[in-house]
């Protein structure tokens, strides 16, 4: 839910008290030009200068600064300039509880309007603690209010600048090392157009914040304030930078009376960022986590899928759920091999469709339920179709319960292929693919539909149990290598999720050898995302890094889908990537898996120990670990 930070609503801007010191009144000014003499320039400029302090807008700077002026505290006087201003902050409650409570963390953000970034950031930080304070301009230094809460810098670089922030710079390291949070705005100017670059965005960020990170081992939380100044700002400051500094007390009104969305993502450990390697490349990494954020849903929106269109529903009833006794019936029937796995109450049987009617309806009922759930499914009233007539079905039965946990489809292409050819196999309505690379997978288990249902879904338990009845299945028939068959990614995920997905699967699990002989029926529209290039891509080298990104996007926190993170820690490859629109549009990669490369520990933990090892003997020579060669039909 979004939480609006904001002061008291008033319906129009107070006036400052008659009583102030006139001094106090006007602490923002124009400095007379230096010159002794008092020439006629002079002259001239001192009569000017009250219209031209009312055309930079410092008389209205001044007027908030009177309202607050005598407040005692930094944080009262930051809430009374903003209860002027009647700016408020837009951000939601799962991002405010990101903010570490305690700590030493620095707080990078990106700076799109000006002082209003700070002022908010503070009111924002001190919901959830007080010990914090903001690396700042040292030209803030004559607002007195604040300087209990800044550490200022010169951040202009000249040639005084590096003395001159010594200080500083020891503050900033003695304050984080006693635990406490520093803030800062590492670009140091506010964003802008420039000629070379055409869209508004932050200069490039100072290399000091990751030097203090480096030096201090603090954790980082990255925060995005959504949106930026006007088009009189921007034109300003392509004509003359200094022209867009003058400009800078004007657009605090611009925000008069708004609303500012603020995205705060998730903690960057202090682990983390000392892996990456040199301070530009923790910079640059710090600056793309933070812009990311400008993905993500704003805490104001409703809930949308992630194609960012509503999508009305226009799915049919689910059907009546089967009667329990008659499914135990069935199993009871079942021959004796068909049972693979038991633990406590719960059994992982196999069987194929006419052996299981009851069981069939039932899966049918669920896998809907389970896709709808996830923004998939087929929207009609059961997910049965012809496939299903001869494909093998695996699932869990909990034998207490008398219901069905979860199921997976597998189709044995050796099988299939011989009766029906390629259209007998349901990859082939996603992906066409040329005999070759079938002959080259030899027999194969085409994996799909698979689902836990949701009451369930708390415990990996069940997935593993499923796994379990896979790996003793292939155990069973051991002639059954390769795994293969889509995995999806589903509508619920946002769009920008979706694509950092595909692209980090293109970048390090694409098969090349084998891609080229598939095509995708309906191609996944791939788009670049903002800030993430291919070099950026490819420096996420664990599926976890992917993950944890996804996170960050996705207003549930949630990862990379969990059996596509089961599949790539089994080591599997990638050919394509199609869009399906009879399935709500999600997006299926169709995967390759080799079980006689898989890590050995994940295979015995499936198999068993013993039936891995005859599985292995049974694909001479031995393949114990991936970097080997296998040079026997079937391997990849």
């Amino acid at each position: 839910m979004p939480t609006l930070i904001q002061p008291p609503a008033k319906e129009f801007a107070p006036t400052p008290s008659p009583s102030r010191q006139l001094g106090e009144e006007r602490i923002f000014h124009l400095d007379p030009p230096n010159d002794p003499h008092g020439g006629l320039f002079q002259r001239l400029y001192a009569k000017s200068v009250p219209s031209l302090e009312r055309m930079l807008g410092l008389d209205k700077i001044n007027a908030v600064y009177s309202y607050g002026c005598d407040q005692t505290s930094a944080q009262d006087f930051i809430g009374k300039c903003l209860e002027y201003l009647r700016i408020s902050c837009c951000v939601s409650d799962e991002d405010l509880s990101r903010i570490p409570k305690s700590g030493p963390v620095v707080v990078v953000a990106n700076h799109p309007f000006g002082a209003i970034d700070g002022l908010l950031l503070s009111l924002v930080l001190g919901r959830v603690r007080s010990d914090f304070k903001f690396m700042a301009n040292y030209l803030l230094q004559r607002i007195p209010h604040l300087r209990e809460l800044f550490i200022f810098v010169d951040p202009f670089g000249g040639d005084g600048s590096k003395a001159q922030n010594l200080k500083p710079m020891r503050d900033c390291l003695r304050w984080l090392g006693q635990g406490a949070m520093l803030a800062a705005f590492p670009a140091g100017e506010v964003a802008h157009r420039t000629w070379k670059d055409r869209h508004v965005t932050d200069p490039p960020w100072n290399p000091t914040i990751a030097k203090i990170i480096r030096r201090t081992g603090a954790a980082v939380l990255p925060v995005y304030f959504d949106g930026h100044n006007g088009k009189l700002f921007q034109l300003m400051g392509l004509l003359h930078p200094r022209l867009r500094t003058a400009m800078l007390p004007r657009a605090v009104f611009e925000k008069q009376g708004q609303e500012v969305e603020m995205r705060i993502g998730n903690v960057l450990s202090a682990k983390k960022l000392a892996e990456i390697p040199t301070d530009a490349a923790l910079l640059d990494y710090l600056r793309r986590r933070t812009f990311l954020l400008q993905h993500r849903p704003a805490a104001s929106a409703t809930k949308r899928l992630g194609n960012g269109k509503v999508v009305p529903a226009r799915q049919e009833a689910i059907v009546a759920p089967e009667h329990p006794a008659a499914m135990a019936g069935e199993l009871i029937a079942l021959p004796a091999e068909n049972l693979l796995v038991e633990h406590d109450h719960f059994a992982v049987y196999h069987a194929r469709a006419k052996q299981i009617p009851h069981v069939m309806h039932e899966l049918g009922r669920l896998r809907e339920i389970s896709f709808r759930a996830t923004g998939e499914g087929t929207g009609r009233s059961s997910d049965l179709d012809h496939f299903d007539d001869h494909y093998v079905h695996l699932f869990i039965w909990n034998r207490d319960a008398q219901e069905i946990v979860g199921a997976y489809r597998l189709g044995a292409t050796d099988e299939i292929l011989t009766r029906k050819g390629k259209a007998g196999l349901y990859s082939s309505t996603l992906f066409d693919y040329k005999q070759e690379l079938l002959l080259k997978l030899g027999p194969a288990l085409e994996m799909g539909r698979s689902f836990v249902r949701q009451e369930y879904q708390r415990s990996f338990s069940p997935l593993l149990m499923l796994w379990n009845g896979i790996g003793r299945y292939v155990v069973k028939n051991p002639r059954y290598r390769m795994l293969f068959g889509p995995v999806s990614i589903s509508n619920d995920y946002q769009s920008v999720s979706r694509q950092l997905m595909v692209q980090f699967l293109r970048e390090h699990h694409l098969l090349g050898s084998l891609a080229g002989l598939v095509r995708p029926r309906h191609p996944f529209p791939e788009q670049p995302v903002s800030g993430w290039d291919a070099a950026s891509v490819h420096s996420m080298a664990q599926s976890d890094d992917l993950s944890e990104l996804v996170a960050e996007l996705e207003p549930d926190q949630k990862g990379i889908p969990i059996l596509l993170k089961q599949y790539l820690k089994l080591g599997a490859k990638l050919l394509a990537f199609n869009l399906d629109p009879d399935f709500s549009d999600v997006v299926d990669g169709l995967i390759v898996v080799d079980l006689a490369r898989a890590e050995r520990r994940l295979m015995e933990k499936y198999m068993g120990k013993e039936g891995f090892a005859s599985f292995l003997a049974h694909h001479l020579p031995p393949v114990n670990k991936i970097a080997e060669p296998v040079n026997c039909p079937g391997a990849i």
